[in-house]
């Protein structure tokens, strides 16, 4: 498995111009909001134990297995994401999937814009794995601008 390093240094090689940076700023969690929110719609378990909050275990588990820094640091995120998809599927009934399918649609339209103004391909068309590692990327940038270590061999 590569690296946590490994992966974002790729990852950040189709993200270097600034109106990309902000636009994934802004695209990106949306984007991960609006994938739990059409897990949640699956149908099966209740508003705590469902297709969203088991794939959310998941996806700790796997940023766990990168930098568990990082994953602490997407706790209280994935506690937010997941929270949110919970309210919009249990108040918004038949509005919730379109709502959002409109937002994640319009999310992904601002990053293909990022990337063309990057003019450099997302780095998903690579390897779909990236699709993962956006958040990580975010996340990653907060710890490095506080002077946060991404794993232990980080630390001086």
């Amino acid at each position: 498995m590569k690296s946590i390093h490994v992966w974002l240094a790729e990852y950040s090689d189709s993200h270097r111009n600034p109106i990309n940076k902000r636009l994934h700023w802004l695209c990106v969690p949306p984007i991960v909001l609006t994938v739990f929110g059409f897990l949640r719609a699956i149908p099966g378990g209740d508003a705590v134990i469902n297709v969203a909050t088991v794939a959310g275990l998941l996806t700790l588990v796997y940023y766990a297995l990168l930098s568990w820094r990082l994953m602490l640091g997407l706790v209280p995120l994935m506690t937010i994401v997941l929270s949110l998809a919970q309210l919009s599927y249990a108040t918004l009934g038949g509005w919730h999937l379109p709502l959002m399918a409109a937002i994640f649609v319009l999310a992904w339209i601002g990053q293909f814009v990022g990337h063309q103004v990057e003019g450099r391909k997302p780095s998903f068309f690579k390897d779909l794995q990236f699709l993962m590692i956006g958040p990580l990327w975010l996340l990653a940038d907060v710890y490095r601008r506080n002077d946060l270590p991404l794993t232990a061999s980080d630390r001086s």
